[in-house]
């Protein structure tokens, strides 16, 4: 699977980790992250990863900064976006299970490093349910795609 990867520069501390563990799990990794500890902006690095997974460049995406928040809320204004932001396994597992999340925010102030791993790690190995989860998908997709070209 390819997954491309961003941070901002409070999401850098756990950015080796994350790179790390998605190759060793034999993944191609895009990184797209910030590479300094300089102050940043998040839709900097959201956006580049949310639209190579909307565009099929990439399967999935992870992307890190303080809380996560700011990052899901620039990724989920991309067209095709899925983005969550996960606490911990089972809400990892809940969101490609029942959602088809197809990136995963994550919060490298308030999560260490190893409930990072084993977020991530839950998040790549959970497929979609579908049934009645497609029907609902189709639903939000359809609302999207009726309104890509308003302003």
């Amino acid at each position: 699977m390819k997954v491309a990867v961003g941070n901002d520069h409070r999401g850098l501390c756990v950015r080796p980790r994350v790179l790390g563990l998605l190759v060793e799990l034999g993944h191609e990794v895009h990184d797209l992250g910030a590479s300094g500890p300089a102050g940043v902006d998040y839709p900097d690095y959201a956006i580049p990863v949310a639209e190579e997974v909307a565009a099929g460049k990439a399967d999935r995406g992870v992307l890190i900064c303080a809380t996560g928040h700011g990052m899901c809320i620039a990724a989920n204004k991309v067209h095709g976006v899925r983005a969550v932001n996960s606490r911990d396994v089972i809400d990892a597992e809940l969101s490609r299970r029942h959602n088809d999340s197809n990136i995963l925010c994550l919060a490298a102030d308030l999560l260490g490093e190893d409930q990072i791993e084993r977020i991530i790690r839950a998040w790549l190995l959970t497929d979609f349910e579908g049934g009645r989860h497609t029907r609902r998908r189709e639903k939000v997709d359809a609302y999207e795609k009726s309104h890509e070209n308003r302003s």
